[in-house]
């Protein structure tokens, strides 16, 4: 079984790595010629293609000229830790043990506009770059069509059983389902509000991350022992679900 998470806008450069290991991103040519791409774009340019604010523009144009593809802990972070949000608050990786940390990079990766598909601890540089950016290159006009197939056959290198999708909409897109050499499950939370279940985002994108700690406190290898997930309330609704959705669902958001 193999978990997809995507990443996060906001970065912790700041509070200091709970573990040592770490690994480099596999794609890293792949990288530098974004980089290469975005390194081209004045902070006006950065802050209209992201639609960021000037502050942000600048920050990131900073970034761009600094990054390097010699990743070493002390220029580089492991993704999993720094990367913050909504996702990675529910995942908290920074209290996991070394066994749940070993379990995470064997059965987890990330999705990302600007290093592809990451292990937890892949050391990477700070950057901003998310996967829907229109930003023109040699295969076309955005980042799915710069990431083509790349993706998708790095998820099947792995050979997994089952690919479980807790990444968003946005970066699924750059994974391509029908060349996948394994079945997909896509689990979906929902809160009861208003006399209804729906999707409430910030904690659906929190739940996503749950269930990843969920997986490896339990030491989870078959996805279809997913549906014993019960962290803060959420229970498997078998009739709302199907053999590709999963819904899991609680009475009340918290």
């Amino acid at each position: 079984m193999l978990m997809l998470l995507s990443p996060a806008k906001t970065l912790d450069y700041t509070t200091p790595p709970t573990t040592r290991d770490f690994s480099q991103p596999d794609f890293l040519d792949n990288s530098a010629r974004l980089i290469a791409l975005l390194r081209q774009q004045t902070p006006a340019q950065i802050a209209s293609l992201m639609k960021l604010s000037d502050p942000l523009a600048v920050l990131n144009v900073g970034r761009y000229q600094a990054w390097h593809p010699d990743f070493t802990p002390d220029n580089a972070k492991q993704a999993v830790l720094a990367f913050m949000g909504d996702v990675y608050e529910g995942l908290n990786a920074g209290e996991m043990t070394p066994q749940e940390l070993a379990y995470i990079s064997q059965h987890l990766r990330i999705l990302s506009g600007l290093y592809g598909l990451l292990r937890p601890l892949d050391l990477i540089q700070p950057y901003r770059l998310e996967m829907g950016t229109s930003l023109p290159n040699a295969a076309g006009n955005n980042l799915y069509a710069f990431w083509g197939e790349t993706i998708t056959a790095a998820i099947n290198a792995i050979e997994p059983k089952v690919l479980v999708n807790l990444a968003s909409a946005e970066y699924f897109k750059a994974v391509k389902p029908r060349l996948l050499n394994c079945p997909l499950i896509t689990p979906v939370f929902e809160d009861w509000k208003n006399g209804k279940y729906k999707i409430i985002s910030f904690y659906a994108k929190r739940a996503r991350g749950l269930m990843v700690r969920w997986a490896a406190e339990h030491n989870i290898t078959q996805a279809g022992d997913l549906k014993a997930f019960n962290t803060e309330g959420y229970t498997f609704d078998a009739d709302a679900s199907n053999g590709v959705s999963w819904v899991f669902r609680r009475q009340r958001a918290d």
